[in-house]
């Protein structure tokens, strides 16, 4: 049930626009520092996963490694993903809650 909420939320920042998808996208939210949360795939690699995190902690941005590439991609309607950044402030705070009471 919780993952469906979170799933749901990234879907609701896509349409809102407040989503950025694949690796180059994020990095670049995330540097640019309108990133409010990042999310990995668990299924992304073991760089991938490490380069996120590591730039996320440097730039303070939240990094949760959650869900599978396929179904971050189908979250908001592309082809698998393995991160995403959120870019709105109150969709990242309510899918951070929902990521912490798993």
């Amino acid at each position: 049930m919780e993952q469906n909420k979170v799933l749901s939320l990234l879907g609701l920042a896509m349409r809102g626009r407040n989503l950025v998808s694949g690796e180059m996208q994020t990095e670049n939210a995330v540097k640019s520092g309108s990133a409010m949360l990042v999310i990995i795939a668990e299924d992304a690699s073991e760089n991938t996963k490490k380069h996120f995190l590591d730039k996320c902690s440097f730039y303070e941005v939240p990094a949760y490694i959650y869900g599978s590439k396929e179904r971050l991609g189908r979250a908001i309607g592309k082809e698998m993903r393995s991160s995403v950044g959120v870019c709105d402030a109150g969709l990242a705070d309510a899918i951070i809650k929902l990521l912490e009471t798993k």
